[in-house]
């Protein structure tokens, strides 16, 4: 392998990063915070995003970067971003298709901090995942920080709960969060395989029927939805833990009887769409069906008619009949590029307002452009790499995962 020419731009250690939430997202360029995975300075002068050449510079870059370079797109970016992937996906799957491509010099990974941090775990230490934007965090991801889920952990210990419960974390965290999540018995989970995941969890804390519990971290909409709808255990068998308050919040007794002990995360994205939205749907098109991703609230999820990961809504408009008529309840770029792909069905947004993951969206062409051309200049830029110990703990997690049996028909 070539070693790159020129100086890295800074690598952000993950145990580095402060345990405390910043409250602001950093402005790539005018501000930055080393010890934040919310923001970094960004070195070199970004193409105007009015460069008519834009295209035709990234097109020049990838070919002079040629198999060096292999990038990767979520289904949430831009189609300006979209347009120059080699492939797409949902993030395990990029880096899973990340680890399959080890002759490759250079990931590209566009998406968010998470998944480039998940892409650094599963390929070769001879390979660099680069983020176009260092900044793209995700705000789900930073609602539970390393320190405030240690602190978590040492309440149940201090309740006695501990032994009793495993950890269970949502790809959509830090490789921080991973990594305790391997040290104490636990395993990672995507929208896909959530049930499969927490079943598995249940049989090593006491089986569903048990005494035992789960910490789901950091998303409690998805562990919500996944146990009641899939595990079938009660509304109230579920607690809130908000790592804001003493305790989390929860007396004592009531989280000892929990068997679902959920972080207060959630994404800000499908946050946003409410029941009234799908009832109003249904009364302005009759028969209309309405496709809703699992981090949606739950009274949300109970009003849809299908419920599934993102790879789900895509397979479920590849499938549906030509003529029928959907809502969509997931980020609007892919609902935008999947109503540009189906021109025989009708897709509409479920929110009634513009709902673009603004994270997500901070990669954008000029980014790209940029990390490409740096690249293909010698320069390594926006490197993210994961230090060895989390690396390890955070596999540890990622491959109990990985043993798992595949995912149900119904995810």
């Amino acid at each position: 392998m070539t070693a790159p020419v020129g100086l890295p731009a800074p690598v952000v250690p993950v145990a580095a990063r402060s345990s405390v939430v910043p409250d602001s997202l950093l402005l790539l360029g005018r501000s930055g915070d080393l010890a934040s995975e919310r923001g970094v300075e960004c070195p070199g002068d970004l193409p105007r995003l009015s460069d008519p050449d834009l295209v035709a510079r990234a097109r020049r870059a990838r070919a002079r970067l040629g198999d060096r370079a292999f990038v990767l797109g979520h289904h949430y970016q831009r189609d300006e971003v979209i347009e120059h992937a080699d492939v797409t996906g949902d993030s395990f799957k990029l880096a899973k298709d990340a680890a399959a491509r080890p002759e490759a010099e250079f990931i590209v990974f566009c998406g968010v901090h998470f998944m480039a941090e998940s892409a650094d775990i599963l390929t070769s230490p001879d390979q660099a995942v680069v983020l176009p934007d260092l900044s793209a965090g995700c705000s789900m991801a930073d609602m539970a920080a390393i320190g405030q889920v240690e602190d978590a952990w040492q309440v149940l210990e201090g309740a006695g709960l501990a032994e009793t419960t495993v950890p269970v974390t949502y790809m959509n965290s830090s490789a921080a969060i991973k990594a305790f999540t391997g040290r104490h018995g636990g395993t990672v989970c995507t929208s896909s395989n959530a049930e499969t995941a927490l079943r598995w969890a249940f049989e090593q804390s006491g089986g569903l029927d048990g005494g035992g519990r789960v910490l789901f971290l950091p998303d409690q909409h998805l562990g919500r939805n996944t146990a009641v709808l899939a595990l079938g255990l009660s509304l109230d068998d579920c607690v809130v833990y908000d790592p804001w308050k003493p305790g989390g919040g929860v007396d004592p007794q009531r989280l000892a009887g929990a068997r679902m002990v959920l972080w207060r995360g959630h994404c800000s994205v499908h946050g946003r769409f409410t029941a009234d939205a799908v009832e109003g749907y249904r009364r302005k098109i009759p028969g209309v069906t309405v496709v809703v991703h699992p981090e949606c609230r739950h009274d949300v999820v109970t009003a849809a008619d299908l419920v599934g990961s993102t790879e789900f809504i895509v397979q479920a408009l590849e499938r549906a009949e030509p003529g029928s008529e959907w809502v969509i309840g997931t980020e609007l770029n892919l609902v935008k590029r999947l109503a540009g792909m189906h021109p025989d069905k009708k897709v509409h947004f479920l929110d009634r307002d513009v709902c673009y993951c603004s994270t997500m969206n901070r990669i954008d062409l000029p980014h790209l452009v940029w990390a490409l051309e740096s690249l293909a200049d010698g320069r390594l830029v926006n490197r993210v790499q994961v230090d060895d110990e989390t690396a390890h703990f955070a596999r540890v997690a990622l491959d109990r995962m990985l043993a798992l049996p595949g995912p149900t028909s119904k995810d």
